[in-house]
């Protein structure tokens, strides 16, 4: 009877899913806070259509629920690409850029428009390179 030799992909799989968590409960708190303090600033985060103002418990929901995607998105790319954090890289850069958009459609005031895109960016400024980070320390290694 022989016996294979575990390669352990779920601890490294693991691994990678763990930055990520961590990366997302960070980028969930920095985006809520960067919210409050834009609203302490006078940015009231009211979107006209429907004549509703963003509550800061949904910067944290959005953002959570977005970096999640990125997490599995980098756990994906870990397990079966070649490249996963070049291949990472320019698909969040992109889907940034692309996060962009909504913000100038909405149609609130400038100053709305402005701080939902630095949000956007901070979010995106905390889980790309903590997510680049786990992908190379724990990526290449998860097949």
């Amino acid at each position: 009877m022989s016996v294979v030799a575990p390669t352990h992909p779920p601890r490294r799989l693991l691994g990678l899913a763990a930055v990520g968590l961590v990366a997302t409960v960070a980028a969930m708190t920095t985006t809520t806070v960067a919210a409050a303090l834009a609203g302490a600033a006078g940015v009231d985060f009211e979107i006209p259509e429907g004549g509703e103002t963003i509550p800061l418990a949904g910067f944290a929901v959005v953002t959570g629920a977005f970096s999640l995607v990125g997490v599995v998105l980098a756990v994906v790319l870990g397990r079966f690409s070649a490249r996963p954090a070049e291949r990472f890289r320019w698909t969040t850069v992109a889907l940034t850029a692309i996060s962009l958009v909504p913000p100038f459609l909405c149609g609130a005031a400038a100053a709305t428009v402005a701080a939902l895109v630095v949000l956007h960016l901070v979010a995106a400024a905390v889980m790309i390179p903590a997510l680049m980070w786990g992908l190379h320390r724990w990526g290449r290694s998860l097949d």
